[in-house]
């Protein structure tokens, strides 16, 4: 072939690249850079070319006229008025692929182990691909995480997103730990999203081990990093999940924390100009975390699954905290870390009151539902009282359930307890819970007759038998055996203790 031949052959699929427009930076105010002359939508990645061939890289996160504002990934040091400013990237894509498997990457894929940077094949945008709610499977498989509190209390199914809200200091990193190890998962994705750079190299070390390393994937973004790395590697764990997710595999992602992805969005939306809301939150705070949220959950038709954990941080432990809000409204359940059990030597220290797997009711069958919610009665019932227990003034014998609850409180704390180095399956969890239901039962029928006794226990929980006693009715064909006294009509332990004392 001639060269004739072969220009004319190649001609019509040459294509000459679009011109780039470049602008110049204007102004630099805190952490956000201003350019003019350039056009970039959000989410563009740019570079920033200063004197002396400084460069940064920078997020457009904003605009207004003819301005773009932009975040730098690094300090915007070494830049000056009139710098080129061009685009490198018009849509924020990351690496992906089985390379990734037992590596801790940066937030945009770089290696940060020591070890050759990923030879990742596949690209996609970090934003994912949404799927249609009516395409979900359900949620109907039991979650095997290892913890006898949350198997038998708080039952996870796979593809359930749930928190764990706590203040500072409680063990949420102990638990979150607990589950990397022991939950039945066929990989773990861990975002450790503004944690202290110290506790990444400790999570992975202690936490995790080799062999959990193994089957796991690490993203970290620490602290000291830009608030738009913070963000990314949040964007960028999910996307990871999603990736394994479609190709059919159970994923277990650990999100720690969703506090801290709130904080790197505020960052963000007030630099920008946002208008704060309530602890000033911007409103794109509000609108970020359910949509992150809701990237994980049951795939397409059933097909592969990603089990989300976000540890939530409650600040000052306070529970109406608004990412504690936002968070219990998106979630399946939540798990409340209580500082005065911790600081009982309480590990983990999951507190039952105020903690709920919602799609519990839909995995477990009924003698393990009746069975968790009595204890959890019997738990509830002890804290409420637990004060005038304390000081001596509850009488025993003018509660039936409160004696219970007395006398199992031992059985209930270590069942709740466990070693974080021993893990415990759902059929031991199972067995210790049910053994503790029928113990409770015996104890409840001991100031009642024989036939009664067994009426209580025959009925359990699902014939109402605790709104009977609560309302002091007698015992009656459709209400089921009372579990109290006849004198004991008053419907709390506490009003009864101080009619006693008083006595």
């Amino acid at each position: 072939m001639s060269f004739d031949d072969l220009a004319e052959a190649v001609m019509p699929r040459l294509r000459v690249p679009p011109p780039m427009r470049t602008g110049t930076l204007a102004r630099v105010v805190g952490l956000t850079l201003e350019a003019k002359g350039i056009m970039a939508p959000l989410g563009a990645v740019c570079e920033v070319v200063g004197a002396g061939g400084h460069r940064i890289e920078a997020e457009v996160v904003g605009f207004q006229d003819q301005a773009i504002f932009l975040m730098p990934f690094v300090e915007p040091k070494g830049v000056g008025p009139g710098d080129l400013v061009r685009v490198t990237e018009h849509t924020a894509h990351a690496k992906l692929g089985p390379e990734l498997l037992g590596r801790v990457v940066g937030p945009r894929g770089e290696a940060l182990d020591g070890l050759p940077e990923p030879d990742c094949k596949d690209r996609l945008s970090l934003l994912g691909l949404p799927v249609n709610p009516m395409e979900r499977g359900p949620i109907h498989e039991t979650l095997d995480v290892g913890v006898r509190a949350m198997n038998g209390m708080l039952t996870m199914g796979k593809g359930q997103r749930i928190g764990l809200v706590a203040g500072s200091g409680v063990g949420k990193s102990s638990l979150l730990g607990m589950l990397t190890r022991y939950t039945k998962a066929d990989l773990v994705v861990i975002g450790l999203i503004g944690e202290r750079g110290r506790e990444v190299q400790a999570f992975i070390q202690e936490s995790l081990g080799p062999e959990g390393l193994a089957k796991s994937v690490v993203v970290a973004a620490p602290a000291n990093v830009s608030a738009v790395l913070r963000l990314k590697a949040a964007l960028y764990s999910h996307l990871i999940a999603e990736y394994f997710r479609d190709q059919g595999k159970n994923v277990l992602l650990l999100v720690d924390s969703l506090t801290r992805v709130a904080h790197a969005q505020r960052e963000i939306g007030l630099a920008v100009g946002e208008p704060p809301t309530a602890k000033g939150y911007p409103p794109s705070v509000f609108s970020l975390l359910p949509s992150l949220i809701e990237r994980a959950g049951v795939g397409r038709r059933g097909y592969g699954a990603i089990t989300a954990v976000y540890t939530v941080l409650a600040e000052n432990d306070d529970a109406s905290d608004p990412v504690v809000d936002i968070a219990r409204a998106s979630l399946d359940g939540q798990v409340m870390l209580s500082r005065s059990l911790a600081d009982a030597a309480h590990y983990p220290a999951i507190d039952l009151n105020g903690s709920i797997s919602r799609v519990m009711q839909n995995l477990v069958d009924p003698p393990a539902m009746k069975a968790a919610n009595r204890l959890r009665r019997l738990w509830s019932l002890y804290q409420q009282n637990a004060d005038l227990i304390q000081v001596g003034a509850y009488q025993p014998g003018t509660n039936v359930d409160l004696d219970t609850a007395i006398t199992l409180r031992p059985e209930i704390e270590q069942f709740l307890q466990q070693d974080m180095h021993e893990p415990c399956g759902l059929e031991e969890t199972r067995q210790a819970l049910l053994a503790l239901y029928q113990k409770s039962l015996q104890l409840s029928g001991a100031g009642v007759d024989m036939p009664a006794a067994k009426s209580t226990a025959a009925t359990g929980f699902a014939q109402g038998s605790a709104p009977a006693r609560s309302q002091g009715r007698a015992p009656g064909p459709a209400g089921g055996a009372s579990a109290l006294r006849p004198a004991a009509s008053a419907p709390s332990g506490m009003r009864i203790a101080s009619r006693g004392a008083k006595a």
